[in-house]
């Protein structure tokens, strides 16, 4: 069976996919920006682009924080950015009776890394056929995910993705172990590092987590020259102005230089294996 995502990179190894977009959906003009920029950009380079945006964010640290509009505006937002800009679109998911919805729009569905081991969510994701992105828990060591793994392909569903987002280092810290690229990829399907959650701070601010969105470029060219096959980031056009995850987000006009340059280490680096 194919794989959407090492499809996505068929005719061009020596090139990774990108994953990008804003935390979470803040409106339909700033969200339609936001993937317009990031389509002109990838296309220039030559980049599979997938647009990611949560409709809602179930896992905020406050009850006060914005959760997103929801699945109905939501994925009514998505389809429609999908639809003109002729682009995949990738969005979470938080419960199983939110699978048939979310499938009928988006290209990918995506289980967040704090519920990368719910069993049922799992199954229901895959037993769609979709392409499955799942975020692989801070809380867990790259040889865990052979069990998620597992479960996805129980359905027969091999469209799957795991994504590399950094580990617990005691209290509101990540850190990011780059064996964990290796050791994922051993279980032969594609690996993606998410390069802007995995200087997130959890919880370091308090009512909110902090970020330190500083070390996401550094971090971004270890996992390209590492072969990662995919990147995943978060951007913004202001991100002190973000309604969620702010601090570990890229300034949307700096995306341009970053992937040029990541584009140089990943031709110099060789093609992922």
């Amino acid at each position: 069976m194919a794989n959407f995502f090492f499809d996505l990179t068929q005719n061009n190894p020596n090139l990774f996919f990108l994953i990008a977009g804003p935390c979470v959906i803040e409106d339909l003009d700033t969200s339609m920006s936001i993937a317009k920029h990031l389509k002109q950009v990838t296309d220039g380079l030559g980049i599979p682009f997938v647009f990611k945006a949560s409709y809602d964010k179930a896992n905020r640290t406050s009850i006060q924080s914005f959760r997103g509009p929801g699945p109905e505006h939501g994925l009514g937002i998505l389809k429609q950015i999908k639809t003109e800009l002729n682009i995949p679109v990738i969005s979470d998911i938080h419960l199983p009776d939110q699978v048939e919805k979310a499938a009928d729009v988006l290209d990918v569905l995506q289980i967040p890394a704090f519920l990368c081991r719910q069993t049922d969510l799992i199954l229901a994701a895959c037993r769609t056929g979709k392409p499955v992105n799942i975020k692989k828990g801070q809380f867990l060591a790259p040889t865990d995910c052979r069990h998620i793994f597992e479960k996805a392909k129980s359905t027969g569903n091999r469209n799957i993705a795991i994504t590399e987002r950094g580990a617990c280092f005691g209290y509101n810290n990540l850190v990011v172990d780059f064996r964990s690229i290796y050791i994922l990829k051993e279980l032969g399907i594609p690996v993606i590092f998410d390069a802007t959650h995995s200087v997130q701070l959890p919880g370091g601010a308090g009512s909110a987590s902090a970020g330190e969105r500083q070390f996401v470029a550094p971090l971004a060219r270890a996992a390209v020259a590492c072969g990662a096959h995919g990147l995943f980031m978060e951007t913004h056009p202001d991100p002190d102005k973000a309604l969620c995850d702010g601090p570990n987000s890229i300034p949307l006009d700096q995306m341009k230089n970053l992937l040029t340059h990541l584009v140089n280490i990943r031709k110099a680096a060789g093609p992922s294996l």
